[in-house]
């Protein structure tokens, strides 16, 4: 348990510090798992009294609005979804007019996610959120091809050190980066985001997935591929997160397949500091606070 009491303050479940934000318990949700712009219009007030996360992470937001993959988008798979949405979303602008204004009515700190296919459009963005009090820190979707290499930027540890260090430049709230799994050396990339100054990486984001028609034989996903999450990758998670934690010494959000405290409990005995629930809230929308309940009667050691 070194490995544990390294990556986070305090080990045990309950109050949290993590990168300077204060929570109530390690809990989160994984970007784009939750929308807590629509559950606001449906629920109000009801919503902001039992929101089930220490703090929310938003869906990924660009520079320019994108419509997102053409249907069919999900796939159920065999212990798990395979997801093609493809990141539909207002842009930037419509962002910071639109969704920061009711986002920042949650009673939990807000992180916003950004994506872009080079250094200098995340440096952008994160520059622009720096601005904004309502968020409290910046978590990079890294799992984009670049547009000059073609590679996603997460996936080569020297480009992914260069495109931190970038963005690092950029803001002064703490700086998460969201590492693909769809990479040869998960720990090497988790060192390079360590060593352009990211403050936390989180792990592990969808894994590259297909479905097949089962009447034509062709790809069934609009967008031919999509991710898959859900409990088919929890191990697939455990073992990552567990290699990065071996690795770098700056908190760990732990993700992959979480459907109770004790699927939390597994992360955090790996070295995550901060679990996230993503599939899970799509069948249970209060999750998070359901397995944050759970989390809590359990002894972690």
């Amino acid at each position: 348990m070194s490995e544990t009491v390294q990556h986070g303050e305090p080990a045990a479940p309950g109050a949290v510090s993590f990168c300077g934000l204060e929570l109530s318990h390690p809990v989160i949700n994984g970007s784009g798992t939750f929308d807590a712009v629509a559950a606001l219009r449906v629920f109000g007030e009801r919503l902001l009294a039992c929101f089930p996360f220490s703090a929310f992470v938003s869906k990924t937001i660009t520079l320019q609005p994108r419509s997102g993959n053409p249907p069919p988008r999900l796939w159920e798979a065999s212990a798990g979804l395979i997801n093609s949405i493809g990141l539909p979303n207002k842009g930037l602008s419509g962002y910071l007019a639109e969704d920061l204004p009711q986002l920042s009515r949650l009673p939990v700190p807000l992180i916003t996610n950004v994506m872009g296919s080079t250094g200098a459009e995340l440096a952008e963005l994160a520059k622009a959120c720096d601005a904004r009090q309502e968020i409290a820190a910046i978590e990079l979707n890294v799992s984009c091809p670049n547009v000059k290499t073609g590679l996603d930027i997460g996936s080569d540890p020297r480009q992914l050190e260069q495109v931190t260090r970038q963005v690092r430049a950029s803001t002064s709230k703490p700086l998460i980066v969201k590492l693909t799994p769809n990479a040869a050396d998960v720990a090497a990339c988790a060192r390079a985001a360590e060593s352009g100054g990211a403050d936390a990486v989180s792990l592990i984001n969808t894994l590259r997935a297909t479905a097949l028609s089962p009447r034509t034989g062709d790809r069934w996903l609009g967008g031919g591929t999509g991710g898959l999450s859900g409990p088919a990758i929890r191990n697939v998670a455990l073992a990552q997160v567990a290699a990065v934690a071996a690795s770098v010494r700056i908190p760990i959000v732990g993700m992959g397949g979480v459907q109770s405290g004790a699927h939390a409990r597994d992360l955090m005995q790996v070295g995550a500091t901060l679990v996230a629930v993503g599939t899970e809230s799509f069948r249970d929308p209060a999750a998070g606070a359901r397995i944050a309940a759970e989390l809590a009667t359990r002894t972690i050691g």
